[in-house]
């Protein structure tokens, strides 16, 4: 593989606690992530349980820094750009979001591959404190 080839993270990814660190009091790791990489474009379907309630968060992206819109909680609207590493190896997701109160959550998360598991690394921060979690996905 030459230096520059960019990763691809498509495919169907589940959840492995055991090599992830999760949060204690909550933790945002979904269940599993289907990715859809192609060209300029990254889709992501999460799958989540909130208060025992599935649900799929879908997020389309492009992979050219140019600021994307989705979706947020209730009527909010995630304003998020994606760009890659310098190496080409990883992907960056910067989202925020105006919550309720007025203020802002920034998320910041970090796609990359450890040999044949997805590495997701999420840092979120709001007026509620901040959350750090290393999540390992294994290819389904």
């Amino acid at each position: 593989m030459a230096a520059s080839a960019q990763a691809n993270f498509s495919g169907s990814w589940k959840l492995n606690s055991s090599k992830s660190e999760l949060n204690d009091q909550w933790s945002m790791a979904p269940k599993s992530i289907d990715i859809k990489q192609s060209g300029n474009e990254l889709g992501v379907d999460k799958h989540v349980s909130f208060q025992n309630n599935d649900m799929t968060i879908s997020d389309k992206f492009t992979l050219d820094g140019k600021e994307c819109i989705n979706q947020g909680w209730g009527d909010t609207e995630k304003k998020s750009t994606v760009n890659w590493s310098d190496d080409k190896k990883s992907l960056v997701i910067n989202t925020s979001i105006s919550m309720r109160d007025g203020g802002t959550m920034t998320i910041k998360e970090t796609y990359s591959m450890d040999g044949a598991a997805l590495v997701l690394d999420s840092h979120a921060s709001s007026s509620y404190g901040d959350v750090e979690e290393h999540m390992v996905y294994d290819k389904q």
